[in-house]
């Protein structure tokens, strides 16, 4: 996924596009596009060995701006306002019921 993103460009390092074999050293910057939101990530220490997920965060710092999130709160709701969630197009089964529905009246000519 990251390469992908490095090959078109989305993934800058110290505000320069980086490939996906650019090393990275303390006190970098990278920067990039998730979900709508620029995110700001300062490296500040590179781990020897690998690392789980949940001690990732003492070799990083994330700086983005909390404006980010609320922005993305309000896309979230404005979303929900035009269109319920549960609504547009029909299921095949909820068609097929829709089609039964109007196939079953007689006029009242054909019963006399």
């Amino acid at each position: 996924m990251v390469t992908e993103a490095c090959k078109k460009n989305h993934i800058t390092v110290n505000n320069q596009v980086a490939k996906a074999s650019r090393e990275v050293f303390p006190s970098d910057k990278i920067t990039f596009r998730k979900d709508q939101i620029t995110y700001i990530i300062t490296v500040l220490d590179i781990p020897l060995n690998r690392v789980g997920a949940k001690l990732v965060d003492i070799y990083r710092k994330d700086e983005t701006p909390a404006e980010s999130f609320a922005h993305l709160e309000l896309l979230k709701l404005s979303k929900e306002h035009y269109r319920k969630t549960g609504d547009g197009r029909p299921t095949k089964k909820d068609r097929r019921d829709l089609e039964g529905f109007g196939l079953d009246t007689t006029s009242e000519d054909e019963t006399e």
